[in-house]
């Protein structure tokens, strides 16, 4: 098992300001639903094969948090750098 956290400074003054992008950057980085998302308030939720976690929006920065087991854990590199590309892309 394995944690990750990433944070991203961002212009934008709110979860909802910063939601439609997150959506369509999430997309993007995960074509094809492996990666399901649900919103629970401002609060992101996603989950994968393996993989469970959140983003939320923190004094001006996304704060995206999982817990990856297998097989996710074995894919942390390239699931670390989809989700990041995709909050720094949502962040402006």
């Amino acid at each position: 098992m394995s944690d990750l956290s990433i944070e991203v400074e961002t212009g934008r003054g709110s979860m909802a300001e910063a939601r439609p992008h997150l959506d369509a950057a999430l997309q993007e980085q995960f074509p094809g639903g492996m990666l399901r998302r649900t919103w629970d308030g401002d609060v992101l939720q996603l989950n994968g094969p393996g993989a469970t976690g959140s983003i939320v929006y923190e004094d001006g920065r996304l704060v995206g948090r999982a817990t990856l087991k297998p097989p996710a854990s074995l894919m942390r590199p390239v699931i670390e750098q989809k989700i990041g590309t995709a909050m720094k892309k949502a962040a402006g």
